[in-house]
């Protein structure tokens, strides 16, 4: 009798490593950027690795496993997604929306994110109402939940999507566009990037970055859940996000 829940449990993990296992290697995808946040990765020449975040969660996971891990980069979430709801990919983190939400299975959150702009110098811009006026040239990344809700609450202009974080970090630097719609925890590592630009105080967003798994996998989900559980409570994303240089932002309950 007591060996039952040691046999069940052995069984979920055996089911488990078989979806997310399916090339044998844990296959996860990052979203790469010119610097780190508490989602974004950067992508190190000198070692061809990835840093950040979600590499360092990612190891531990495969580890846990007994698997490789293969790290793939993206220019966005929209495109990460794309890849998990296709099987490309057994596995990622990315911030949560209905629409996301209908695509792929979302396990815990680490974080939780509170989208807002940053704007130019030169925009003169100083606070969110400054952001929706008509003319306003305001910029996202392309499939993501945060351009999907600049666009719901922006009333009088409408923000245009561009593939990567460079290309949107570019448009701010060289005058192309105003206001960069962006999570708050990313513009501390991209400020310096932009000399005289501003991030807003407010936000028009707040959702939690999670773990993610395809949508047909139920077993997978139940394990990366437990995992993500496990690593809030024990300390692992709390060293994660200390390590990456964002010892101040806290971890989701």
């Amino acid at each position: 009798m007591t060996s039952l829940p040691d046999s069940k449990a052995a069984t979920g993990d055996t089911a488990a490593k078989r979806e997310l296992l399916s090339t044998g290697s844990l296959r996860v995808g990052v979203i790469a950027a010119p610097a780190p946040s508490v989602l974004f990765v950067t992508f190190d020449r000198e070692s061809g690795s990835y840093r950040g975040v979600t590499v360092d969660l990612a190891e531990h996971l495969a580890r846990q496993l007994g698997a490789p891990l293969a790290i793939e980069g993206f220019a966005n979430s929209g495109a990460c997604t794309e890849a998990l709801e296709s099987g490309r990919i057994d596995l990622s983190f990315m911030p949560v929306d209905s629409e996301r939400s209908q695509r792929v299975a979302f396990g815990p959150a680490y974080y939780i994110l509170e989208s807002t702009y940053l704007v130019s110098a030169a925009s003169g811009i100083s606070d969110l109402a400054g952001v929706d006026r008509a003319g306003v040239r305001v910029v996202g990344i392309a499939n993501t939940t945060t351009i999907r809700s600049a666009a719901r609450t922006l009333q009088r202009t409408v923000p245009a999507a561009l593939s990567t974080i460079a290309e949107a970090v570019n448009a701010i630097r060289d005058g192309e566009a105003d206001a960069l719609a962006l999570s708050r925890d990313a513009f501390r590592t991209l400020l310096p990037l932009l000399p005289g630009a501003r991030v807003l105080d407010g936000g028009f967003q707040s959702t939690g970055i999670a773990i993610a798994v395809g949508r047909d996998k139920p077993s997978a989900l139940a394990r990366v859940s437990q995992f993500m559980e496990e690593a809030k409570s024990s300390g692992l994303v709390r060293r994660a996000l200390d390590s990456t240089g964002f010892a101040d932002e806290p971890v989701a309950a």
